[in-house]
């Protein structure tokens, strides 16, 4: 993993332990930062070994950034990246979305609990999305009291400060807050790639979908300033990054909350212009209010990725009303034309939700025929996940499950289907891919993504990892390529 160190002018091992904490952030958490360190030194002494720890990451893109933070400050505080959940400190990342996100999380604890009576001093903590749903915490309170550090998603910006209490307690630490204004993103983060990394541009949602909690766990939408996004991506270039993903709730609707707005896609020509940076990826956009003005710099950029997640959610019309999605079929529809008619090229995917409440056969058919219509690249398929605190879970009309599954299955087999027999257009042209690891199966083979998010597998060490390369498209295997290095084919 590759070690981001924002703060130069910061030096930890500077800040004595028995000074006040600064009360500006981020300095505040360096020193707690440097804090932490000094504990975990004196424990390692007292067990004479290196202590170690795992993050275990349930959710989206925003989650996955969000680690490589906590992974970067467990880092700086002196203890070792481990794979396995038999470390010393545990934290697992949350989601919240759908229902079984949650179960997954209390099933785990319950493998974790066995583990900690083996090992005494283990210490385990939960973060993100599911502590700020409503009755989640109280759960945790009563049942888990074997859990030492409880936050949620407005204040991962304070975890070295929490981690400092927890290692000065045996019991439960709890603080999480039901929202918060302040942006702090100047902190050590390890990435998982060398070579790409995600980009915090905003934070929260305020569409209020009617069957989602985002907006109630994340909070309102916050932008943060250009000039701060910009920085941080200049960092990473310096650092050997090559592509970068611009990640927010809904970025269409980035820097609307900035005292100087500015556009998403105004924020996509000025991070164009940073030299290093081959490739520009987003996620995700909402339909409602994707622009001409962001479809045109798209369509004239040349390191904008060709793929587009554009969610349809339901092809019905009555639905999209009652999910409250501020657009129609037509609405959709019509986009999806403008959207191909200057990108021709352009890879598009989408999440499609089966069984919301009031959800009849004739509605779920207008969705099958928006998928036959739009011919989508790839869609994540999702059984409706009644979450309670949404107005969706209190609607009358709740669909049967054998109902739900049967429609999901059909929808699923349709969905491959299309996808399946778009798969291969590019097969025996020339694309370029960047390297991303040595294959998992085959060792003589390496793995990328074309700017279209496709993946392809080629013959290759593990010296072209983070290269782009020009590949021979050979043969589509399914779902991915199977390529050969072209000639001159190294660009970086």
């Amino acid at each position: 993993m590759e070690q981001e160190n924002n703060l130069e002018e910061i030096h930890p091992e500077e800040i004595e332990r028995n000074q006040e904490p600064p009360a500006k952030e981020p300095a505040r958490q360096y020193y707690f930062m440097e804090k932490c360190r000094r504990a975990v030194k004196k424990e390692e002494q007292r067990l004479g070994r290196r202590m170690t720890f795992h993050t275990e990451t349930f959710g989206c893109q925003m989650n996955a950034r969000d680690s490589e933070k906590l992974a970067g400050i467990l880092e700086a505080a002196g203890l070792e990246a481990s794979d396995s959940e038999q470390a010393d400190f545990v934290i697992y990342n949350t989601c919240t979305v759908r229902e079984n996100a949650n179960n997954r999380v209390y099933g785990r604890l319950g493998y974790l609990h066995s583990l900690k009576k083996k090992n005494p001093a283990m210490r385990i903590a939960l973060c993100g999305c599911m502590m700020q749903e409503p009755g989640v915490v109280e759960k945790l309170k009563k049942s888990y009291r074997f859990v030492n550090l409880i936050f949620g998603t407005h204040n991962l910006y304070r975890f070295a400060e929490l981690l400092a209490r927890s290692l000065e307690t045996d019991g439960m630490v709890v603080e999480v807050w039901e929202g918060t204004d302040q942006i702090v993103e100047d902190l050590p983060a390890q990435r998982k790639y060398p070579f790409k990394s995600g980009v915090n541009i905003m934070f929260g949602c305020n569409n209020f979908c009617s069957y989602c909690i985002v907006p109630y766990v994340r909070g309102r939408e916050k932008s943060r300033e250009p000039q701060d996004i910009l920085q941080e991506i200049k960092r990473l270039a310096m650092d050997g990054v090559v592509e970068v993903m611009l990640l927010g709730q809904n970025v269409n609707s980035y820097g609307k909350t900035l005292a100087h707005p500015m556009t998403f896609a105004q924020l996509l020509q000025e991070v164009e212009k940073i030299d290093g940076i081959r490739r520009i990826r987003f996620m995700t956009s909402h339909p409602k209010d994707l622009s001409d003005e962001l479809i045109d710099v798209m369509c004239a950029s040349k390191k904008i990725c060709r793929h587009l997640h554009l969610p349809l959610q339901s092809g019905s019309s009555r639905i999209l009303k009652a999910m409250n999605r501020h657009y129609s079929q037509t609405q959709y529809l019509e986009l999806v034309e403008k959207i191909r008619g200057s990108m021709p090229d352009l890879a598009l995917t989408t999440d499609l939700i089966v069984g919301f409440p009031g959800e009849t056969e004739e509605d779920f058919q207008e969705t099958l025929r928006v998928v036959k219509t739009v011919g989508f690249d790839s869609a994540y398929t999702f059984i409706y996940s009644r979450r309670t605190g949404t107005p969706a879970a209190s609607m009358e009309g709740q669909v049967e499950a054998s109902v739900v599954k049967d429609r999901f299955d059909r929808l699923l087999k349709t969905v491959q289907e299309l996808s399946a027999a778009k798969a291969g257009r590019l097969t025996g042209s020339i694309q370029t891919v960047l390297v991303e690891s040595v294959n998992d199966q085959d060792p003589a083979l390496v793995t990328g993504k074309l700017d279209n998010h496709a993946t392809v597998h080629l013959p290759g060490a593990k010296e072209l990892v983070g290269r782009l390369v020009q590949v021979r498209l050979e043969e589509c295997r399914g779902f991915y390529y199977y390529g050969t290095i072209a000639d001159d084919a190294l660009q970086t």
